[in-house]
């Protein structure tokens, strides 16, 4: 069966580059939608020579091609007139646009919402910045800063550790996914009354709802900060045994769990039963870790599944792989650019029961400068 894209048929205008604009307009390419990537025309988007290794594909940054994948490239000088003239005929044939530039930016490009919706009043406009309207909007907004600014750091690792950056552009890609929630909300908007608008959201804003919950206890127990564990570390919040754990040869990760049988599930002689898993986490911890290191973690494992346990090995990339799950979910796929034939990373999402196919690969530069309605 082949899968008729939800999307199909929607032109996306997509100003943002790097990673958190990008990110939406992929999402919106995966499900059938045309996007038009709009780049300077010297260098493009900063993805396509910052890279994350020294991997690369066809000449390009693998972060380019992962999220660029199936979108088109037009080069244009946003100051130049007669390029700015193409932007506007552009427009007026798009459904979507995306910006991700320093606020105020685009406007004084004369591209920002009110300019444009005054031109197209359905327009579905999706506008991404570093920390949102405020004493900080004029700030860089990149991912490792606006997560040290917005207290996730103090959530992880153990309390000797310091703050601990997540390993991973977090707030990009939160940020990204929530403005393509945005997006789809106002198409469906579009489509029942005609009226089009604007979504807008942040890297702070969306680091502070990724913690929302323990954000909310926080506001409503006193203003009680969270307490990391000694060692052991997951979350600052919960109570033992959960945590990570060294075993005579890797790790084990143990979520939320009576204590009593988990007790029994490893044979310890021990009154961890009767303690109280919040105010002697940290002595709880240290029982569980020193029984744990006895014995493989395949072993442990094998031990807690029976039990109903809940607990998972921790597993590096190549055991993940090596797992085969995700090639069962039919999560990769291979492309050809140029003379590079690379593994590409296909939706995370399935659609009427099938993954999107892979569109294409990332466009180079400009490869789409003679576009034409």
């Amino acid at each position: 069966m082949t899968i008729d894209p939800p999307l199909k048929g929607v032109r996306v205008l997509d100003f943002s580059q790097f990673l958190a604009g990008p990110y939406a307009s992929l999402k919106l390419a995966d499900m059938g939608a045309e996007v038009l990537k709009v780049e300077r025309p010297d260098k493009g988007d900063l993805s396509r020579h910052l890279y994350v290794s020294d991997c690369l594909i066809d000449g390009e940054s693998t972060i380019f091609h992962a999220i660029n994948r199936g979108k088109g490239s037009i080069a244009i000088d946003l100051k130049n007139e007669t390029d700015r003239e193409k932007v506007w005929q552009l427009i007026e044939q798009a459904d979507v646009i995306i910006q991700n530039f320093r606020p105020g930016v685009i406007e004084r490009l004369g591209f920002g919402y009110d300019a444009v919706a005054q031109r197209k009043p359905d327009i579905v406009y999706g506008s991404i910045s570093g920390f949102g309207a405020g004493q900080w909007e004029g700030l860089p907004g990149q991912d490792l800063l606006a997560q040290a600014r917005s207290g996730i750091m103090w959530l992880s690792g153990g309390a000797e550790d310091g703050p601990v950056a997540v390993g991973l552009p977090i707030a990009d890609i939160l940020a990204g996914a929530l403005l393509t929630q945005g997006l789809l909300s106002l198409l469906f908007r579009r489509e029942r009354t005609g009226k089009g608008g604007l979504i807008e959201t942040s890297l702070l804003e969306a680091l502070a709802d990724l913690q929302f919950e323990v954000l909310t206890t926080h506001l409503n127990d006193g203003g009680r900060l969270p307490q990391r564990p000694a060692a052991n570390a997951a979350h600052a919040y919960l109570a033992a045994p959960y945590g990570v754990y060294r075993t005579a040869d890797g790790h084990i990760a143990i979520a939320m769990n009576d204590l009593a049988r988990l007790a029994a599930c490893l044979g310890m002689d021990s009154s961890i039963a009767d303690m109280d898993p919040f105010r002697q986490r940290d002595a709880i911890k240290a029982e569980l870790a020193a029984r744990l290191t006895a014995r493989d973690t395949a072993e442990w494992i094998k031990r807690m599944v029976a039990a109903d346990i809940w607990a998972a090995p921790v597993m590096d990339w190549p055991a993940l792989l090596d797992s085969g799950i995700l090639q069962e979910q039919s999560m990769f796929g291979d492309l050809t650019r140029g003379s590079a034939q690379y593994r590409a990373m296909r939706a995370p999402i399935r659609l009427d029961g099938q993954r999107p196919e892979l569109a294409a690969n990332a466009p180079y530069l400009g490869q789409d400068n003679g576009w034409t309605t």
